[in-house]
């Protein structure tokens, strides 16, 4: 019997194949075991593991992550986010408490908080936000802070409320580029988080956006997107590749070559932006620490 070859579906046959720049480390280590025990202990969700993270093993090697407060149930859809969607649980105030024990256990020098979005909520969880920063800063005031916070909905009194406990750092990623935001962010808007970023920075804090490469966007809407954010009072803008979470969410368009992270970076430079982290497997909060003094 003569074997047939195989024929391959059109679909697995167009679909572009991850290419070797992307193979990252299982996380393994004392520093790891560290931080894993911490989060168990604590009952800590972190954006490491939400989010499918490439980064979680060298992170939380180096005995950092990236605590997600609000709980783990987000009441958005955006068709790139691992996080679960759904009605999130009543908030847990003591969670601020927590965070801030377990940061001071890791004894971390730069931590980064993020959250879900919680649009159910009047305040959007701002209270809680700003208690998280405080307690942080009573426990380990020599620890910087990065909050990574979601959008708002235009509600400036509470975005007021999220920035204004000490935190060093606040960031808001606009996660692509306009016209594609529909398909990727469908509960957001672009022109609104710039605004929120604006008014970020017009209240004196270090701003910080991310952008994920990859969905189908053009150089030309990237540039686009640069000079927008630039123009919003940007400081900080990460570029990584985006990786699809699970066959239920959007498709990656295609692999960006490291040389083309490369290019961006400088492009952001030249553009205004006072730092740029670009490349495959960067994500919002790598390399979160170098950050705070740019």
């Amino acid at each position: 019997m003569i074997a047939l070859p195989v024929i391959q579906p059109a679909e697995a046959q167009t679909k572009p194949r991850k290419p070797d720049w992307l193979r990252v480390k299982l996380p393994v280590g004392k520093e790891y075991a560290k931080v894993r025990q911490l989060v168990d202990t604590y009952k800590l969700h972190t954006i490491c593991e939400s989010g499918n993270c490439p980064n979680m093993g060298e992170c939380w090697g180096a005995g950092t992550a990236t605590f997600m407060i609000l709980g783990n149930v987000c009441t958005r859809s955006c068709s790139f986010c691992a996080v679960a969607t759904g009605r999130p649980n009543e908030y847990d105030l003591d969670e601020p408490r927590r965070v801030a024990e377990a940061i001071q256990l890791m004894g971390v020098k730069h931590a980064v908080i993020t959250s879900v979005n919680r649009d159910e909520l009047k305040d959007r969880g701002a209270s809680v936000w700003h208690e998280t920063v405080v307690q942080i800063k009573n426990l380990s005031p020599e620890t910087t802070i990065e909050t990574l916070i979601p959008d708002v909905k235009a509600n400036w009194e509470a975005l007021d409320v999220m920035i204004s406990a000490g935190q060093e750092v606040v960031s808001h990623n606009m996660e692509t580029v306009r016209n594609l935001y529909r398909q990727v962010r469908p509960q957001a808007k672009y022109d609104r988080s710039l605004e929120q970023i604006k008014r970020t920075k017009e209240y004196g804090k270090r701003t910080k956006s991310g952008i994920m490469l990859g969905l189908g966007e053009t150089k030309e809407q990237v540039y686009e997107a640069m000079d927008d954010l630039a123009a919003n009072g940007l400081d900080i803008l990460t570029l990584g590749q985006y990786l699809q979470p699970t066959k239920m969410h959007i498709e990656v368009a295609e692999f960006i070559h490291p040389d083309l992270f490369a290019h961006y970076r400088e492009e952001g430079l030249n553009r205004g932006l006072k730092y740029v982290e670009s490349g495959p497997l960067v994500r919002s909060s790598y390399h979160a620490e170098r950050h705070v003094h740019v």
